[in-house]
């Protein structure tokens, strides 16, 4: 057994999550089992040096979390994945790798076949040694997934319960304008959710301009981009700044920076900016429904998804004081349900939908409400 299991006040109330680190580097394997051992919210049940082994601790220690490399020799990441979760099916998987374009590409594929999310490591083992930044990000994201959702709802909502929303998922009482542009916001889980979204609005999002922040790093968003293309079967980039946007079209916030809306010689354009992290976080939902909120109004449709924090609730409200409406994904459906509860909680949220039912509410909205 590997870790340090947490001894103070209250720590029968809580048990540490279980955790099997894969990665072919035995410094790395060393230095995440140290930062999750002193963190005391977690026990590293395992190590493993490549994919085989990966697997064959998933079998028999059935963890909560999985911290897995992409490169690793014989059996890597990307192969052992679908093992791993089809042998553990309640473990929850991290990617750890470098960042790479190649790896950004096989990340996102891993993400397709049950990945929660993604997180890129240091180039040198020294920037990882070092990097105050990157061991707190493992950690939260660590910490996030080690939530479920039903735990998410029931800490945020003891003495704040969720507000009743309107029932069903027809929208077309709740708005005074048809909404020719789709906002959206997603973070842990979203890339598949977004896709499988865009995918059901099917020949719909010909009649929207769709702008899309994802909590992602740079190189990720630019293959996000080329998966939705691929998958949805539509135009899919990342913007340039002050680039007129067209119907038919899906714009990616390019990671690190933000994606938002201006108005420039009459025409509604992208604003990318290096600005500060809103909420920590760089593309910020919130910069982009903030900005929609400013310069379309209700013509915006608002849409919050999987994802952990809260980013996106402040924009979720300057968008509902314009008239427009406010989608949150429901707490069932999603991988974490911060984002889209935080919206909820604020009383921002039109309708709380399920992750199937999304993409054809908006479908039938823009087309007046028929089906097809």
């Amino acid at each position: 057994m590997m870790g340090l299991r947490s001894s103070g006040p209250g720590a029968s109330a809580a048990r540490p999550k279980t955790v099997v680190i894969a990665d072919d580097s035995v410094v790395v394997r060393g230095l995440f089992a140290r930062w999750l051992g002193e963190s005391g919210r977690f026990h590293v049940v395992a190590v493993a040096g490549d994919g085989e082994m990966a697997v064959e601790h998933a079998m028999r220690y059935r963890p909560d979390i999985m911290v897995l490399d992409l490169d690793m020799p014989g059996v890597d990441g990307l192969a052992a994945l679908p093992q791993i979760v089809r042998e553990s099916p309640r473990t929850a998987v991290l990617l750890a790798t470098t960042l790479t374009e190649r790896n950004a590409r096989l990340a996102l594929q891993c993400m397709t076949m049950g990945a929660m999310d993604v997180l890129p490591k240091p180039e040198s083992r020294g920037g990882m040694t070092l990097s105050l930044d990157f061991r707190s990000e493992f950690l939260l994201k660590l910490a996030s997934i080690a939530q479920s959702a039903h735990s998410t709802l029931a800490a945020a909502t003891d003495d704040e319960p969720v507000p009743a929303l309107p029932d069903g998922v027809d929208l077309r009482p709740l708005i005074s304008v048809m909404p020719r542009y789709l906002v959206v916001g997603a973070s842990t889980g979203g890339p598949r959710a977004v896709a499988k979204v865009l995918a059901d609005i099917g020949d719909g999002l010909q009649d929207l301009t769709t702008l899309v922040v994802q909590h992602m790093p740079p190189l990720f968003t630019a293959s996000f981009a080329e998966q939705v293309a691929a998958q949805v079967g539509v135009a899919a980039r990342e913007p340039y700044d002050g680039e007129r946007l067209s119907r038919g079209t899906v714009y990616i916030a390019p990671g690190g920076r933000h994606l938002g809306i201006d108005r420039r010689l009459g025409h509604i354009v992208a604003r990318i900016s290096d600005g500060p992290p809103v909420r920590f976080c760089r593309p910020a939902v919130d910069v982009l429904f903030s900005e929609a909120a400013h310069h379309l109004g209700p013509a915006a449709l608002g849409l919050v998804m999987t994802g952990m924090g809260s980013d996106g609730t402040e924009g979720a409200g300057a968008l509902r004081r314009t008239g427009a409406a406010v989608i949150a994904q429901d707490e069932a459906s999603s991988t974490i349900w911060g984002m889209p509860g935080s919206v909820v909680r604020a009383r921002h949220a039109s309708a709380v939908v399920a992750l199937e039912d999304i993409g054809p509410a908006i479908r039938s909205l823009v087309h007046g409400g028929r089906t097809s």
